[in-house]
């Protein structure tokens, strides 16, 4: 009785929860110890806590449970401090056979150790499930970071890069040139980059060819003889037209009666000039270009789409293009046109995309990068793409089953982008699948089907030479 006493209080003052237990079939006293929260080493930090009578509760820090029990902690070695447990049911598991405890494809029919020391860790009837799935500790998910998401319908944007070049609309781009021998009498304060409106003076031209037009459309529409007056006047103001005198310069002729000795020549249409070429005092020759005027409040966005994208990009699909100069800048617009040839050299096919430019931000040349979106508006069942394991022949996933059990399953696949992928088979709509950690379930998926496959053709533990041989 004394030496149970002491036990007893030698157990309470190191840590250690002691109790007194009479078993009738060996007619005898004997105590049981277990570890307590007290007993923690202080050098070793727990994942967390779990009820102490085996019950699926956990807690992030250290409580007791309805009886007034202390949880127990859980380290890093995935084995918590025992609960207290009947001996007849420890012994009642069966031990199916003993598995390498660096994960390795070695088992043993008997306990033993490897070659550093380590005990093999028993593996007992009911851990192995032969319904494909694979379970995992609490600790384990917890310490490997194991992460699920369900299956969701929505869009795949896939989005085609291309990079490109800005160029003028040729619709928009004016040129002044004269059509009859003219001499340049003055030129308006206007050089290369002024942006000039509609109707603004650029110049005044002499030519003996307008001002003998504009005499003889003067003569004709004042004159009260001549026979079929209507007619030749006609004649002569077309004359005029197609010399390419200014509407208002002819107005203005008709207006006043007067044929003008210089003729003013004004801006076409609002722009920019792009190049001047007359100088005061100068002759210019029919068909020499004295103005280049072109409107850039919309420009095009030459892009060069690879061979292999060509069967997502249609007219009218949306574009979002970015300048390298303006990293931060966004310019929206659509695609107008896909040119009908392919370069042989880059395998490439040109687009053309249009854009608005109100600023004049965007200038001739300038490099840009477009992302062509080519989503289909219909929503279809998608994943990220990291719960996707590819082997290169098969591609699979987990499915989550709760209660730390995972499911490899196989899949069939279509369109990837944004980070999703399509799933044309194999899940169904809100399934959890594994989206981190995957990789590391499916190597235990591999281990325990190849620890299973060691197990079925190792021989039975009962067989004393195999057993003899183990131990030496």
């Amino acid at each position: 009785m004394k030496t149970l006493r002491l036990l007893t209080i030698l157990a309470l003052g190191g840590g250690l929860a002691a109790g007194v237990t009479w078993s009738s079939n060996e007619r005898s006293w004997f105590v049981r110890a277990e570890v307590t929260p007290a007993a923690v080493p202080a050098d070793r930090t727990p994942l967390y806590y779990r009820d102490p009578s085996g019950a699926p509760f956990w807690s992030a820090a250290p409580k007791k449970n309805d009886h007034g029990q202390d949880y127990l902690p859980v380290f890093d070695d995935d084995r918590a401090a025992a609960a207290p447990k009947p001996a007849q049911a420890a012994s009642s598991r069966k031990i199916l056979y003993y598995r390498n405890p660096m994960g390795l494809p070695d088992t043993s029919p008997v306990p033993k150790k490897d070659p550093m020391g380590m005990n093999y860790v028993p593996v007992y009837e009911g851990e192995e499930v032969d319904d494909g799935t694979v379970k995992l500790s609490p600790g384990k998910i917890q310490r490997t970071g194991v992460k699920s998401e369900p299956v969701e319908r929505r869009a795949i944007h896939v989005a085609v890069k291309a990079p490109g070049t800005i160029q003028l609309d040729e619709r928009r781009v004016s040129v002044i040139a004269m059509r009859a021998e003219s001499f340049v009498q003055k030129v308006a304060d206007v050089t290369t980059g002024t942006r000039v409106k509609a109707g603004q003076p650029l110049m005044e031209i002499y030519s003996s060819a307008v001002a003998s037009a504009a005499a003889e459309y003067l003569a004709t529409i004042t004159s009260k003889t001549t026979g079929g007056v209507e007619v030749y006047g006609r004649g002569s103001r077309q004359r005029l037209v197609n010399l390419d005198v200014p509407e208002q310069v002819i107005a203005e002729m008709e207006r006043t009666r007067v044929a003008p000795v210089t003729v003013h020549w004004s801006a076409p249409r609002d722009g920019i000039v792009l190049e001047r070429s007359a100088i005061e005092g100068m002759r210019a020759n029919p068909g020499d270009v004295l103005f280049r005027i072109a409107d850039i409040s919309l420009v095009w966005a030459l892009v060069d789409v690879a061979e292999r994208d060509l069967g997502n990009v249609a007219v009218g699909q949306g574009v979002t293009v970015r300048a390298r100069s303006y990293p931060d800048r966004v310019f929206s617009g659509r695609i107008a046109v896909v040119y009908p040839q392919v370069n042989r050299d880059t395998r490439t096919v040109r687009v053309r995309i249009e854009l608005a430019n109100p600023d004049a931000a965007l200038l001739p040349d300038m490099y840009v990068d477009a992302d062509i979106d080519t989503a289909d508006p219909a929503p279809v069942l998608a994943i990220q793409d990291s719960s996707v394991l590819d082997t290169g022949t098969r591609q699979a996933v987990l499915v989550d089953k709760g209660a730390g059990r995972f499911e490899p399953r196989e899949v069939k696949l279509g369109r990837r982008g944004g980070g999703y992928i399509e799933v044309r088979d194999g899940l169904a709509d809100g399934e959890a699948v594994v989206t981190s950690a995957n990789f590391l379930i499916d190597a235990e998926s591999n281990l325990k089907a190849a620890l299973k496959g060691f197990a079925e053709g190792a021989p039975p533990a009962s067989e004393p030479g195999h057993a003899a041989g183990e131990h030496k």
